[in-house]
């Protein structure tokens, strides 16, 4: 049996060890609180245990014997815990989303193929599934030059609070999408844009119009990967109309800077970090929304992904968590013969492109 441990204990987390239950691993959850890991435990009549994912021993003694770890923490951790599953020998996924982190993961192909595992940040929604999903539609363009836009959201299902969003997951990584250069494909060519610009309005069947803007991370490697073989690709965030725009009112009037306001002694993202965790509704009903299109001279392929929150999990959890489980569990089981370190849509194409979803019925839709 695959001895699998997840750091961290969150929705995300919680969504991840119930899966990987689900699917026959021995599941270990693990957290710096010990109180949240024993109830997740509980809850599914898994291990848990206690870690500080910042103490190297601590980390080791939670992996040791593990196969493979599943990370959901805040993505400043990545580098040194992918180091760790390297030093221990087992498999190691998180979520990504900051393209600085996932380079320095990266760097670790050479260490990870020495060690026999796999290193492979970037799973989750976007980065992750959305990109399996793109990654398919060039996989099949035969050749031809083609246009790849990548659209993703994860919304209230009903607009709530003066920003019409709910917080889904940690602000810290929603303003790291907002504020970090956003990379795309342009006339062939890999470069940047700037976050929460090159707006545009979409409608989606049953809701109406909604609004996407470039945000960081959501290409993952993808650009560098395809750079010259495709000729346009890019990722938007999905929200409702208006979000961006005060959103880049707040980056321009400074609220995004890391260094402390010299009237204040204070970094103003921190406080705007806490502000949002304060003040914005969460836990409300949520839905995902997908969409990746491709156009070439043959044609225009569109696929979609809607899916809702249920009884038991977030649609945030469930669209982050289950893609990384399913890969997880291929890569543990042998059906991905993968070592080394890639994102998860370059070690899912190693696998023939297949993150099967679909007994939790989630599923992309050709339209």
């Amino acid at each position: 049996m695959t001895r699998t441990v997840v750091l961290g204990s969150g929705i995300v987390g919680r969504a991840a060890a119930w899966d990987l239950d689900r699917r026959g691993h021995e599941v270990t959850v693990a957290d710096l609180s010990a109180q949240d890991a024993a109830r997740v435990g509980e809850e599914f009549g898994i291990s848990w245990a206690q870690v500080d994912v910042t103490d190297a021993g601590s980390v080791d003694a939670v992996l040791a014997g593990a196969d493979c770890v599943v990370a959901a923490v805040p993505y400043l951790y990545g580098e040194q815990l992918a180091l760790a599953a390297i030093r221990n020998r087992c498999h190691y996924l998180d979520f990504g989303g900051n393209p600085t982190i996932v380079k320095s993961q990266l760097l670790l192909d050479v260490a990870a193929r020495e060690a026999g595992v796999a290193v492979v940040p970037d799973c989750g929604l976007a980065p992750g599934y959305a990109n399996v999903l793109a990654a398919e539609m060039i996989a099949t363009a035969s050749g031809e030059q083609i246009d790849v836009q990548i659209r993703v959201g994860v919304l209230p299902q009903q607009p709530v609070g003066a920003l019409n969003y709910q917080l889904a997951f940690y602000a810290g990584g929603l303003i790291n999408e907002y504020a970090e250069p956003c990379e795309i494909i342009q006339a062939g060519v890999a470069t940047t844009v700037e976050s929460l610009g090159r707006t545009e309005l979409l409608d989606w069947p049953g809701l109406g119009t909604l609004e996407a803007f470039s945000t960081a991370g959501g290409t993952s490697t993808m650009c560098h990967q395809y750079e010259g073989e495709v000729r346009s690709l890019e990722y938007k965030t999905i929200r409702y109309p208006g979000h961006g725009a005060v959103f880049a009112a707040l980056r321009d009037l400074g609220f995004f800077a890391t260094e402390p306001y010299t009237a204040a002694g204070i970094a103003p993202r921190a406080m705007l970090v806490d502000l949002l965790t304060e003040n914005l509704p969460s836990g409300g009903p949520d839905m995902t929304l997908v969409g990746v299109t491709a156009e070439s001279a043959s044609g225009r392929r569109e696929l979609r992904v809607e899916d809702r929150s249920d009884r038991r999990f977030s649609s945030l959890a469930r669209m982050t968590a289950f893609p990384t489980t399913a890969l997880c569990d291929m890569v543990a089981s042998g059906a991905i013969d993968f070592r080394g370190a890639a994102a998860m849509h370059s070690v899912a194409e190693s696998g023939g492109l297949n993150v099967e979803l679909d007994p939790l019925g989630i599923a992309p839709i050709e339209v």
